[in-house]
């Protein structure tokens, strides 16, 4: 089939959907509803459907009451017993697929359900909804016209009790449809190379005579791979390699710290960025206009969503509530009920709402990811903000960075210490220091309060982190590839001192 007839066609399917998501955001709260319900009902016989007499829910308030919500170390017993092949423990149909993830917090891994239902109703749902919403909103794209560059996790599959486990991305190209996979490069061979540097160069040997239109990952190592990109054809910019380049979708990491080095390497006022928001758990967020920041939560992917307003997180007084009763602009932890058979699982993840018609969300951070040992409350979309603001005045680039505590002792007051790689330092760090400083204070009022004339907090400290640190300090931790993040937040210091004793080894 020729490439324009594809194009057309492909277009034509896929802004079907939009009729669909036009009904979840008219009607939100009565889909969610009905999706609730839905998963109870196919789950009456499971384990855990017998334990709590799913049989006898008929209303969000009864299942609230009667199921607790839950943490990975909680659930992992179950998940467990199917990993060893029990089936129908939390879920009805059979389960063989299981993401592993160790997170940004836990050196231990997760081992997070995938059903069938979740790869087709979820995962693949919402990257075709992706599509759906670009080309509703570009009708002129031409992106089908060419390829769609994936960059994933580094892990391969691997069979362990007649079940499955890898990174997300990994069982997503292993089961991927023929559509995606003709659209896609590097091929799935390649994709799935466990080892990340012999990966990185098989790709540049592929995709650099593609004729690639868009791209798509996480944009701290997609970057890593767009500069070696250039580096080996020796261009300048990737629009002298990629002509048609379109549009870059991508998730994982905030990407304001990245934005000008992007912008950099593809000079074109016309090319798109489009953000995603899913994870090992689920598919559950899309940017749907054209210039946003805003991401349309999507309803209908069989995940059922809960919320716990962070300023009750964790205390006594900690409440729950559902979408309907979500406020703007405050900060909620999220919790999932999923058709992989999560219920009511804290993901760990922190969102802000921007907009209640439709429900729109920023991701502010996790959970385990902020600093709030002086009652600062210092989140990462905080400190992503400040960061991008610093580079922006001072002429800065970075790689990567992170934030720990300074605890208070004796007498000295407390002050939280940065440590930053740049790939162009500045070349006025006091400025760049108080520029960061002034930013965080006029993003957030509670830190504001506690640098009120150095009242509980000094200013904030900045270490220049040597090249390669922070990819070393991955590498050391098996943890290179396209699924891995820097931890950018802490209240402790474990991550910082680790840090700081490989860069002062290398010193030495």
């Amino acid at each position: 089939m020729p490439l324009p007839i594809i194009n057309s066609f492909a277009s034509w399917v896929l802004k079907q959907r939009i009729h669909q998501i036009e009904l979840f955001i008219k009607y939100p709260n009565e889909v969610q509803e009905e999706l609730l319900m839905n998963l109870l009902r196919a789950s009456e016989n499971t384990v855990v459907g017998l334990q709590y007499d799913y049989a006898s829910i008929n209303s969000y308030t009864t299942f609230a009451q009667r199921v607790p919500v839950s943490t990975y170390e909680e659930l992992q017993p179950l998940i467990e017993r199917t990993r060893k092949g029990e089936q129908n423990v939390f879920w009805e149909t059979p389960i063989k697929w299981f993401a592993k993830s160790s997170g940004t917090t836990n050196a231990k891994s997760k081992f997070i359900p995938v059903s069938n239902e979740a790869l087709e109703d979820c995962h693949y749902k919402g990257s075709k909804d992706l599509l759906c919403m670009y080309l509703n909103n570009n009708e002129n794209s031409e992106m089908f016209l060419g390829k769609s560059l994936r960059l994933g996790g580094s892990s391969q599959i691997y069979e362990d009790n007649h079940t499955f486990f890898g990174d997300l991305s990994a069982i997503l190209i292993e089961n991927m449809p023929a559509w995606a996979e003709f659209s896609s490069t590097p091929s799935s061979k390649i994709s799935l190379m466990g080892e990340w540097e012999t990966k990185i160069t098989a790709i540049i040997n592929e995709v650099k005579n593609e004729n690639v239109t868009s791209f798509a990952g996480v944009p701290s190592w997609m970057l890593v791979l767009m500069n070696k990109v250039l580096e080996e054809t020796g261009k300048t910019n990737l629009m002298e390699i990629w002509p048609n380049l379109e549009v870059y979708f991508h998730g994982g990491v905030n990407f304001e710290p990245y934005r000008d080095q992007y912008q950099k390497i593809v000079p074109n006022k016309d090319f798109k960025y489009y953000e995603i928001y899913n994870a090992s758990e689920g598919f559950f967020a899309i940017q749907d206009l054209n210039n946003s920041n805003d991401l349309l939560l999507m309803l209908d992917y069989g995940i059922f969503y809960e919320f716990i307003p962070m300023d009750t997180f964790g205390t006594d007084s900690q409440k729950i509530i559902r979408l309907a009763d979500v406020e703007l602009f405050k900060n909620y932890a999220i919790i999932i009920t999923t058709n992989s058979g999560l219920w009511r699982y804290l993901i760990g993840d922190t969102v802000r709402f921007t907009s209640i018609n439709p429900y729109r969300i920023r991701v502010t951070g996790r959970t385990k990811h902020h600093i709030n040992v002086f009652g600062e409350e210092l989140m990462v979309e905080n400190s992503d903000q400040a960061i991008a603001k610093a580079c922006q005045i001072t002429n800065t680039e970075i790689v990567d960075y992170t934030v720990a505590p300074i605890f208070m002792k004796n007498k000295e007051k407390g002050a939280h210490e940065w440590m930053i790689e740049f790939k162009k330092k500045p070349t006025d760090i006091i400025l760049f220091q108080k520029t960061l400083d002034e930013t965080l204070q006029s993003l957030n009022s509670d830190y504001e309060a506690k640098r009120y004339n150095n009242m509980t907090l000094n200013p904030l400290v900045i270490n220049i982190a040597r090249e390669h640190l922070f990819y070393d300090w991955l590498k050391e931790k098996d943890k290179l590839g396209g699924q891995h993040k820097i931890p950018r937040l802490s209240n402790q210091r474990d991550y910082l001192e680790q840090l700081k004793n490989m860069q002062a080894t290398v010193n030495q």
